[in-house]
């Protein structure tokens, strides 16, 4: 290459190198603003779920410190640290807002009304005025839904074929962990379910974690003879605690969400989590492609799954006969 030929090479090489820089630096990566009640934790049992979400989004292209950027903010189950949280994410003006639960949901909201939110696993958004319709969202909230109140009165006809001559359940539930008609309509569910089935509750609340040591010692006392644990985050998150206490009082336990019973619950009947915050990673993926959360109908589970735990049950002295295992969804030996 003759001297002259190779200087207008450089002088080119030169003149490109801070276009390709520049163009580096206008490129713009979304920053992601995780909003979780819980903990940050492994024994959160709602850190399984979530990193079940955080798993979909390489699959979807998204590689976190190359073309995509979250903030991660954990309340350990105080409400007034989740609004503070949602604020401070608001204040960061982060692009989208991934609300884990209604309770991280209900905070975001809260806190903006222009900053798209893609909340997972909701109870009841339309009762608990979330959204305006699950068809249309209308605001800027959209996601998916586990279907909360629906599904109590299903897990007490189930819970009464695996014990035989039950007619005392204790009810563990948080009585905030939805709103007020979503957490009506649950009541009013198990509440229709026992008087069919001959059966009588015994409602015990538990505010926050730091109540579950009153509600257990409530329930001892009464000596039940079954639980059912009420859809709510926080509850969720302290599945080990229940199913140890259950395990310890040889109380039959029937949980919300199939975690439970791979603790070393009874059984359990819904959705399964892990798929559903698969799910709810595409939402991510539209609303970073343009899509309006006004406009993305919120996604509803068509398939919910019976897990039951024969270990467990025979710990209990329960026989869970050939016709009920067939119609488990899985079995846990």
């Amino acid at each position: 290459m003759r001297r002259r030929d190779f200087i207008k090479v450089i002088a080119g090489c030169a003149a490109t190198r801070p276009l390709a820089a520049y163009a580096q630096q206008t490129t713009k990566v979304p920053r992601i603003g995780i909003l979780a009640p819980g903990r940050a934790d492994n024994s959160d049992t709602a850190l399984r779920p979530l990193n079940a979400f955080l798993a979909a989004l390489p699959e979807l292209g998204y590689v976190e410190g190359q073309n995509i950027a979250l903030e991660r903010k954990f309340a350990d189950g105080d409400a007034d640290r989740l609004r503070a949280q949602a604020i401070e994410l608001v204040e960061r003006r982060v692009d989208v807002i991934v609300a884990n639960a209604t309770p991280a949901a209900r905070a975001a909201k809260q806190a903006t009304t222009t900053i798209p939110i893609v909340a997972i696993s909701m109870a009841d958004p339309v009762e608990d005025e979330l959204v305006a319709s699950l068809a249309r969202p209308g605001g800027n909230i959209t996601g998916t839904t586990f279907l909360g109140p629906e599904l109590v009165s299903r897990r007490l006809q189930l819970l009464k074929e695996l014990v035989p001559g039950l007619s005392h359940v204790a009810v563990l539930w948080h009585p905030r962990a939805y709103g007020e008609r979503t957490m009506a309509g649950m009541v009013k569910e198990i509440e229709s379910a026992a008087q069919t089935l001959g059966t009588s509750l015994q409602f015990v609340p538990a505010a926050g974690p730091d109540d579950l040591g009153l509600a257990f010692a409530a329930m001892a006392k009464a000596r039940p003879d079954a639980l059912i644990v009420f859809p709510s985050p926080m509850l969720y998150g302290h599945y080990a605690r229940i199913v140890s206490f259950a395990a310890s009082n040889r109380l039959p336990a029937f949980y919300a969400a199939r975690e439970g019973v791979e603790l070393g619950g009874l059984a359990s009947y819904g959705v399964n989590l892990p798929d559903l915050y698969r799910a709810t990673a595409v939402y991510l993926d539209k609303v970073l492609k343009g899509a309006k959360p006004a406009e993305l109908p919120v996604q509803q589970p068509t398939k919910f799954e019976l897990v039951i735990n024969l270990k467990t049950a025979r710990a209990l002295g329960l026989t869970i006969t050939r016709d009920f295992q067939l119609i488990a969804d899985e079995v846990i030996e």
